[in-house]
């Protein structure tokens, strides 16, 4: 689509966007509000306690950084201010709880109302990550989002950007092609996010009942995603830097046009 396309498009229209003070979403946000300053709102997820500790991240690790230099530049720091008071609202949640654990009534009252578009951003993408931590975030987060979804009365378009891939062998020209729910590379296997679900769950008591530390079981959660990485690795002909949500998610789906797009490199500029 012709970026003029895109900033009709935006124009006029309130954005949810997830996981904002992440690396892509800060620079999204900063797009946004730089080529299509007429958007009419964009809510911000943010992970913080209350609405005040929401915006203080905001400014903290969005607005102050060097990323919003051109944008200040342009427009003059005084404007750039008045316009982020105006257009911008951060959410405090958290996209492991359902509803984001937004405790507000009336806000959430008022997203649901109001929300056209919700990309979902959030996610850990270490490959290190403890297993329940990357399951809770990465997959289930992803169904919250659906689910919160659902609820928006106005909501059109609703995008998942992955950092997830997928690898194997194969020989001769491998062409790009979308997978369907439970596809692997090597055509014979399926991997059940429930039953990953139950590893997890096991693993927990397991070492709830060994007493262990803090720092033990956080380390012992973190082995057990490394080995069941290697098993999909060499079972399924695939690994994932997030656990890949479209197979629970897709299960999800609202009534909107649903994307998934995986990001591969940023140019500058």
């Amino acid at each position: 689509m012709e970026s003029s396309k895109i900033q009709q498009f935006l124009e006029g229209k309130i954005i949810f966007i997830t996981g904002a003070t992440g690396f892509l979403a800060k620079i999204l946000v900063e797009k946004i509000l730089r080529v299509q300053p007429n958007v009419k709102k964009l809510y911000l997820l943010v992970r913080a306690s209350d609405t005040k500790s929401a915006k203080k991240r905001f400014y903290e690790e969005i607005m102050q950084t060097e990323l919003f230099k051109v944008l200040r530049e342009k427009i003059g720091a005084k404007n750039l201010n008045s316009l982020v008071e105006e257009k911008v609202f951060p959410v405090a949640g958290d996209i492991s709880f359902e509803d984001f654990g937004i405790e507000n009534s009336e806000i959430k009252d008022e997203m649901f109302k109001e929300i056209e578009i919700i990309i979902n951003s959030a996610a850990t993408t270490r490959f290190d990550e403890r297993y329940d931590i990357a399951m809770n975030i990465n997959v289930l987060g992803a169904v919250n989002v659906l689910k919160f979804a659902k609820r928006c009365e106005k909501v059109k378009i609703i995008v998942h950007v992955s950092t997830a891939y997928v690898c194997g062998e194969g020989e001769g020209v491998i062409p790009e092609k979308s997978f369907i729910l439970g596809e692997t590379l090597n055509k014979n296997s399926y991997l059940d996010i429930d039953v990953e679900r139950k590893v997890i769950e096991d693993k927990l008591k397991e070492l709830e009942a060994q007493q262990l530390t803090s720092k033990e079981v956080t380390i012992a959660m973190k082995d057990l995603g490394i080995q069941r990485r290697r098993r999909r690795e060499i079972e399924y002909g695939e690994v994932s830097k997030k656990l890949t949500p479209r197979r629970k998610a897709s299960r999800t789906a609202a009534n909107a046009s649903c994307s998934e797009t995986s990001p591969k490199t940023l140019p500058r500029g």
